[in-house]
């Protein structure tokens, strides 16, 4: 009973707290389904993160090294396809975008973050994600504060609440063209 009374709480919060301009936007679980780098495109769980402020993505043999003065790495992304059972892998090589130093209980990490495109609902979407060997975690995605403001109302108490129909023709929401909260910055 305590449940679904603090679910009814919620969902009674957030639509009361919405103002009335977000009734069109869209509702997304804390868990949803998306694919990366289209037309690769692996579809896999991501976990919609509002504690993290940049989102991360499952990376492993990260190598930096240097193209035409600028930084970039190489990595390789290894997840299993939740639409078809098989763990997939494909190399990709990005210029880095930005480097984070994250600071927790176990001292402090250097990660690069890159910008890839995903899919998620009926729209792509170019993002930095930090890179990070994930193995070990439930979800090989995870999408922070600077993704999730663009997608639209985040519902805590619901799961995959968006189909997956991206092609080539669905709406690219460039990084670069982003309108970031004030608080939330680069």
């Amino acid at each position: 009973m305590y449940g679904a009374l603090m679910t009814g709480l919620v969902t009674a919060l957030l639509s009361s707290a919405a103002p009335a301009d977000d009734d069109d936007q869209k509702v997304f679980g804390w868990v949803e389904k998306a694919t990366i780098e289209e037309p690769w495109g692996p579809e896999v769980k991501v976990k919609l993160d509002s504690g993290a402020l940049t989102s991360s993505m499952q990376a492993e043999d990260i190598e930096r090294f240097q193209r035409d003065g600028e930084e970039w790495v190489r990595f390789v992304v290894e997840v299993e396809d939740e639409s078809t059972e098989e763990v997939v892998s494909k190399t990709f090589e990005r210029q880095v975008f930005r480097n984070l130093i994250l600071t927790g209980a176990g001292g402090q990490d250097r990660r690069p973050a890159v910008l890839m495109t995903m899919c998620i609902g009926d729209t792509r979407y170019e993002e930095q994600f930090s890179l990070e060997d994930r193995d070990n975690m439930t979800y090989p995605v995870l999408l922070g504060r600077r993704t999730i403001q663009e997608l639209g109302l985040l519902d805590v108490t619901r799961t995959f609440e968006q189909d997956l129909e991206c092609d080539e023709d669905s709406p690219l929401h460039k990084h670069d063209e982003k309108e970031l909260d004030e608080d939330i910055g680069i």
